[in-house]
């Protein structure tokens, strides 16, 4: 018999509620079934297509463009891949704009609203977005769900307020990333969008329901990308020692989720810096790669694979740079928490 455990609230700003469960299932979640087919009786294997956000940077950074497939080469845990499907035609984007709205951000709300809206302007036509602000595990609102429309989604951010409660940081994560990766995820591989999570946050948790085991296992099984705005020179001081501590725990675990989604991390000395980071932002997630490929080891055993991206070297050995995220599970494991909607 399945156990279930409430571990959460993720609220719509219209009164629906959405629980956050954690399910665990007395039987393995079903692998792969082989299908016969009754002309020639050959076994079909059905197997998933691997997709990858690929960004090419060089030493300083600078992002390279114009790359052919030829150039690239997938490891999964240290076997060279087929690559199935290659692209750098710009592509729909569906991204959640997640701020933290505890009272650590007090002094950069105003700032955080307005870079948020240089953001929103420079969607394309076919982009999506959704704004939610977090503070408790029980105060995780959407205040607009996914939409094209610039003005209902400026009108939620107009309504970003600090307000008191234990930071659930990483459950607010935990559900964000769930919700935009399952977004109008069909049975094609090949959707043709990216998928991105845009969080603003000071980086401190102080009351989430989830571990940062379960969150990376989360993110190591979607396509999500984490760009992270950390304000951890704001953290609360309690004493120099004290406050360095959190300052380093806050930063590396931003710089992790950017680095494990293939993502972007960053540490503004102030809030006049937003909106420059806001429009580096916009054009990274408008000049990347997409690459897929169907994993030469395609057991679903729920264990995680290594993805490694190699570039060749452009002219003059100039160095090519890929960052994408570092790997996968393969399949969900037994136990794995599921988001779900109440009735």
């Amino acid at each position: 018999m399945g156990v279930i455990i409430a571990c959460g609230v993720f609220s719509q700003s219209n009164g629906r509620v959405v629980n956050a469960q954690s399910q665990t299932s007395g039987s393995p979640s079903p692998t792969p079934t082989p299908r016969i087919s009754e002309d020639d009786t050959v076994i079909k294997i059905e197997t998933e297509l691997v997709n990858l956000n690929v960004r090419v940077v060089d030493r300083f950074s600078r992002p390279i463009s114009n790359l052919k497939q030829s150039e690239f080469a997938i490891y999964e845990d240290n076997v060279l891949q087929q690559i199935e499907f290659f692209s750098q035609s710009e592509v729909p984007t569906n991204y959640t704009m997640l701020v933290d709205n505890s009272g650590s951000m007090r002094s950069q709300i105003e700032k955080v609203i307005e870079a948020s809206k240089i953001l929103i302007n420079s969607n394309r036509p076919a982009d999506e977005t959704s704004v939610i602000r977090f503070v408790g595990r029980d105060k995780i609102e959407i205040l607009q769900d996914f939409t094209s429309n610039r003005d209902d989604l400026e009108y939620a951010l107009e309504n970003l307020h600090i307000d008191g409660g234990q930071t659930a940081l990483r459950d607010a994560i935990y559900l964000a990333a769930d919700r935009v990766s399952q977004y109008e995820k069909g049975t094609d591989d090949q959707d043709g969008k990216r998928r991105a999570l845009i969080l603003i946050t000071d980086g401190e948790d102080r009351a989430s329901y989830y571990s940062e085991k379960q969150l990376f296992q989360l993110l190591n099984e979607s396509d999500v990308q984490i760009y992270a705005i950390g304000f951890i020179k704001d953290l609360d001081a309690r004493g120099n020692f004290i406050q360095k501590s959190e300052q380093a725990k806050a930063k590396a675990f931003l710089e992790k989720l950017a680095t494990e989604t293939g993502g972007r991390a960053y540490f503004p000395n102030n809030v006049s810096e937003l909106n420059t980071i806001a429009q580096e932002i916009s054009n990274e997630l408008r000049t990347q790669y997409s690459i897929g490929y169907l994993p030469s080891n395609d057991r679903e055993d729920g264990s995680f694979r290594n993805i490694r991206v190699v570039v060749k070297d452009g002219p003059n050995k100039e160095r090519r740079i890929a960052i994408t995220r570092s790997g996968r599970i393969a399949g969900k494991p037994d136990g794995q928490p599921v988001l779900q909607r109440s009735n």
